[in-house]
């Protein structure tokens, strides 16, 4: 390891907001760092950290898991430390309990003094603490640049609320700070669910676009998951909205590999390897996603109507314990597709399933991660976005025609039926229009599936930590 100013170890703290979906992307960056010889101190509550993947003996020495101790909040079950803990409607109590935090993250830069704090979007109080400290700050968005956009016209307005979209009618279009054409924006029924959810004061105290605003105001720079040769348009948007040095990382694909002596995985191999070649759809909502449980109905009622071979990773989250959420499937559901389609409710390796030759179509909630895992691996979509981003990534996954988003119904409150459910499968699976999509996703394959492109962007990334903590080293502002 190089010892010299010019290329000293670094140590570089990560701070993660409370869900798995972004907890995972930071523990993936944190490996990347410590590949290059630097130290990272990778902060979460303690369960959270647990529950992390085991790290390889060899970076092992670098990382530091700091273990916090979240602050309880009566509304929450003493066990809940991430959004998987907890269902839609109580994660602002989640947030509550996260700004508690505030004191350890506190004394823990105070006492380790770490070269760069890395966060989320969630702690807003945590930038002029950092600054404070003389210690360099950057914005991590694990969400796609287009969201970003989106989300506000610049770090005062998002604070202070004075964009100009004050109805949720308003999210149904694109922003008129978009200088380009653009599909990004909300269908009605998920914009009224994101304005009462992101835009407006909760029982934290603030709303998510002033805790993204404080955070992008205090920070030195904005990192985001994301690289120029997809969607390249919304980056230099972003760096002039909010006027910071924005640091694309890459698309940060996932590098695990499934043990084949892992017994979850050679019964599921098993059960794929004698299905047909490119006809299985695979089904994944996220471990975080909790659906009514008449759609769970309509969804499990439209994979039999299609009648493809499916494998379903039906995860029930801890917080599905409601009637409403149960996720209990249609009576006779399984005896009658028992001969081609499997259900697995425990975890499951999607990375290794993804790869199986017989997969052809990922019917998904359009997660960033679960996007960048489909498209590294060339696979068309069948899009049935549920939360927050995932409609504005179904936008523009359509707009590349890499697949379909399931029909729904404005009308009731975006219901779909299990008839457009089978449609919509077949069509990107089996039918003319699927040759399309396929294609498509193929070819995006080339750059999600780009290690040398990866590569690129992390040690740019590297370069930029490197580069601006040698700055302040020689007497310069961060």
């Amino acid at each position: 390891m190089a010892t010299s100013n010019e290329h000293k170890q670094l140590h570089i703290a990560m701070f993660p907001w409370l869900a798995f979906g972004h907890i995972i992307p930071f523990f993936e960056l944190s490996k990347s760092i410590a590949q290059k010889g630097h130290k990272v101190s990778f902060i979460s509550t303690t369960r959270n950290i647990q529950r992390l993947p085991t790290l390889p003996p060899h970076l092992a020495p670098l990382i530091n898991l700091v273990k916090l101790t979240l602050p309880h909040v009566h509304e929450l079950s003493p066990n809940a430390q991430s959004t998987m803990d907890v269902c839609t409607d109580d994660v602002h109590y989640l947030k509550t309990a996260f700004d508690g935090l505030q004191p350890e993250i506190t004394h823990f830069l105070e006492k380790e003094s770490p070269d760069w704090i890395v966060y989320d979007f969630a702690p807003y109080w945590l930038p002029s603490i950092a600054g404070s400290l003389g210690i360099s700050r950057g914005f991590f968005s694990i969400l796609s640049a287009w969201c970003i956009a989106f989300l506000g016209r610049s770090p005062d307005d998002m604070i202070n609320s004075t964009d100009d979209r004050t109805t949720a009618e308003d999210f149904l279009k694109p922003p008129n700070w978009f200088p380009f054409p653009s599909i990004v924006c909300f269908k009605k029924h998920e914009a009224s669910l994101i304005f009462a959810n992101n835009f407006t004061v909760n029982a934290s105290g603030v709303s998510d676009t002033y805790r993204v605003g404080m955070v992008l105001k205090g920070s030195d720079c904005l990192f985001i998951r994301h690289c120029y040769e997809f969607e390249p348009q919304y980056l230099p948007l972003i760096e002039k909205l909010h006027h910071l040095p924005v640091v694309p990382v890459g698309l940060i694909p996932p590098k695990n590999v499934a043990d084949d002596k892992d017994e979850t995985w050679v019964t599921i191999k098993k059960w794929l390897d004698g299905q047909e070649k490119g006809l299985v759809v695979y089904v994944a909502l996220g471990s975080e996603v909790v659906v009514s449980k008449s759609e769970l109905c309509e969804l499990a009622l439209g994979l039999e109507l299609s009648g493809l071979p499916f494998f379903w990773a039906l995860r029930k989250p801890a917080a599905a314990s409601t009637e409403s959420h149960s996720v209990e499937l249609p009576d006779g559901f399984l005896e009658r597709t028992r001969e081609r389609g499997m259900v697995w409710t425990t975890w499951v390796p999607q990375l290794e399933i993804l790869r199986h030759e017989s997969v052809g179509g990922f019917l998904t909630h359009c997660g960033w991660s679960s996007i960048v895992e489909a498209l590294m691996l060339g696979h068309p979509l069948v899009m049935l976005p549920i939360l927050g981003d995932q409609g504005l990534n179904a936008r523009v996954l359509v707009d590349k025609q890499v697949g379909i988003e399931v029909p729904r119904s404005e009308e009731d409150g975006g219901s779909f039926t299990k008839e457009s459910v089978a449609r919509s499968v077949r069509s990107v699976v089996v039918d003319d229009d699927g040759k399309m999509y396929k294609a498509n996703a193929m070819e995006l394959s080339q750059i999600f599936g780009d290690t040398k492109l990866e590569k690129k962007y992390i040690n740019h990334f590297i370069d930029y930590l490197e580069h601006k903590t040698k700055s302040c080293v020689h007497g310069c502002v961060a």
